[in-house]
């Protein structure tokens, strides 16, 4: 995120919310949310192919046809230049690249897009008003702009309509994605990325992979390496012979599992580190036992680039320990053994006694955490945002003030790509697939929670009212969801929460996850799966 959380709820007069269920996902910012909208008197504008909740608190919903993000954008933006409501000066001072854009937007006139999103003419002019005309505006998304095989250009396209407009570098603007898993800016700001080192210095460029070299005393490759969902494919292809998955559950969270499932049967070697036998582990040669995050301590940075200390608070049981103490474990064993074959011995940098240490290593080689570190954190328990630059900087609360990071924003044309697999005679409906409150990710947690199993103990399938009658549900409560790639049963939630010739299914319960039927068409930039298109075919069971 751009911006901090408590920035937005308190400096937005206006927000949109795209591709984002943030009250059952983000709950404790939903209610932020929520709060801003009933006191402050906020302009919420909502583009989700769902009622979702937060939709009861919109000024306007944006019901869009699933996979026309890029056509709704481009068509609001059109209105906004036909209006001449663009922050000019902004437009001038601090970007590049408009006039390019500007020519791509003619094409997506009201009418076009009207008939692309199936959105009425005269909300996209409501919601075009709205957005332009409240300033600062926020924009806040998640999954439901990334899982896509547009997934990279949905989210330029978003910094378009936010550098048109001016609002960038300023309280309660700002371009931001909310992160859908605890810990996972955190995880990409350590280099969890295949093309990055931590703080996202590229593997490509001689003095990033110098200076690593250099303080970690070997070499290091220039090649980019692979993601999650071209590496367990690449087991097919003779490319992968051995996985290291950790705090991972790619049988049931990954796209077209039958297909995952080969895949980990064919592999060579599966290490899993986890603090539960997911669905994951009947693949795994080797089990390693994880600590919960109860159990350590260390550090998280959260979704609004915030970093902050926590602490152990239990201990772990049996021989649970620290993700950072079995790596380093290993990495010793491993270079023991190296020690053994080659001389001289290879360098040996894994001699850490606590995490505040490998802190003190990331501040050093990481100039966005170059001012973090376990004491200053105990000093300060709110934490700091990134990038804190050194040891006396305060932390960045808010990006791209008066300046990008890389100078002048630029702004890149953007075209609509329809989604991988549409609706045909043989699978006429389109499954989008999300989470529901109850629930986290693959359930690995939820699911052992008594409490929680419930209030949602089972898979549900949304269906329209329409489209339960067309199928001849007839008060019958189960149903069976087909594609191309599997078949899963399930019971039915009748509700006009999702439109005629779409259901949604969550991935929660692996005997009937929507990842059975989901297909594994990548963004091309990204490489992340369209989890939220696919054909489907529904028929009521007895």
């Amino acid at each position: 995120m751009t911006n901090t959380m408590a920035d937005i709820a308190s400096h937005a007069k206006a927000m949109l919310i795209i591709g984002s269920n943030t009250t059952e996902q983000h709950p404790v910012f939903g209610t932020m949310i929520r709060q801003a909208v009933m006191h402050r008197g906020v302009k919420l504008v909502v583009a989700d192919p769902r009622k979702i909740d937060i939709t009861e608190f919109a000024t306007l919903h944006l019901q869009l046809r699933p996979g026309t993000d890029i056509p709704l954008v481009n068509g609001l933006m059109n209105i906004i230049l036909e209006k001449g409501w663009e922050d000019r000066d902004f437009i001038l001072n601090r970007t590049e690249g408009f006039d390019e854009v500007r020519q791509t937007l003619e094409h997506y006139t009201p009418e076009h897009v009207a008939q692309l999103t199936g959105i009425p003419l005269e909300k996209l002019y409501e919601a075009a008003e709205i957005l332009a005309t409240n300033k600062p505006m926020a924009v806040m998304w998640a999954m439901g702009i990334t899982q896509h095989i547009v997934g990279v250009n949905n989210v330029m396209d978003l910094a378009n309509l936010q550098m048109m407009l001016g609002n960038l570098g300023v309280p309660g603007g700002g371009v931001n994605p909310l992160r859908g898993q605890n810990n996972v800016q955190g995880a990409c700001d350590m280099g969890g990325l295949p093309n990055v080192y931590s703080g996202y210095q590229n593997v490509t460029l001689d003095a990033s992979r110098e200076k690593f070299e250099a303080a970690w005393g070997a070499q290091l490759s220039q090649t980019v390496g692979m993601t999650v969902t071209e590496m367990i494919p690449g087991i097919e292809e003779d490319k992968i012979h051995a996985l290291y998955v950790l705090g991972e559950d790619p049988i049931v969270s990954d796209p077209n599992s039958s297909h995952i499932r080969k895949c980990m049967e064919e592999c060579d070697l599966v290490i899993l580190q986890e603090i539960f036998p997911s669905e994951t582990s009947p693949y795994a040669d080797i089990l390693l036992p994880g600590a919960s995050f109860a159990e350590k301590s260390g550090t998280f940075t959260n979704t609004e680039r915030r970093v902050q200390m926590v602490h152990q608070a239990i201990s772990p049981p049996g021989e649970a320990r620290p993700d950072w103490w079995i790596i380093a474990e290993i990495a010793r064993r491993v270079l023991a053994q190296g020690a053994r074959q080659v001389q001289p011995a290879p360098y040996s940098g894994w001699e850490y006694e606590n995490t505040s240490q490998i802190m003190d290593e990331v501040a050093a080689l990481t100039p966005s955490y170059a001012g973090v570190s376990h004491a200053r954190l105990e000093r300060d328990p709110a934490g700091l945002h990134w990038p804190v630059k050194d040891a006396e900087h305060p932390g960045t609360p808010i990006l791209h003030v008066g300046q990008f990071t890389r100078g002048k924003g630029h702004f890149m044309p953007v075209e609509h790509v329809p989604p991988a697999e549409l609706p045909d005679e043989a699978y006429p409906m389109l499954l989008n697939t999300g989470r529901v409150l109850y629930h986290w990710h693959g359930g690995e947690m939820t699911r052992r929670s008594a409490g929680l199993l419930e209030i949602y103990s089972h898979a549900k399938i949304e269906i329209n009212p329409e489209d339960a009658r067309m199928l001849g549900l007839n008060g019958k409560r189960r149903v069976r969801v087909s594609s191309r790639r599997g078949s899963i049963e399930a019971h039915a939630w009748i509700t006009d929460r999702v439109p005629t010739g779409m259901i949604f299914s969550n991935f929660h319960f692996p005997e009937s996850s929507a990842n059975e039927l989901t297909i594994a068409a990548l963004d091309p930039v990204a490489k992340i799966p369209e989890y939220k298109i696919c054909a489907v075919r529904v028929e009521a069971l007895d």
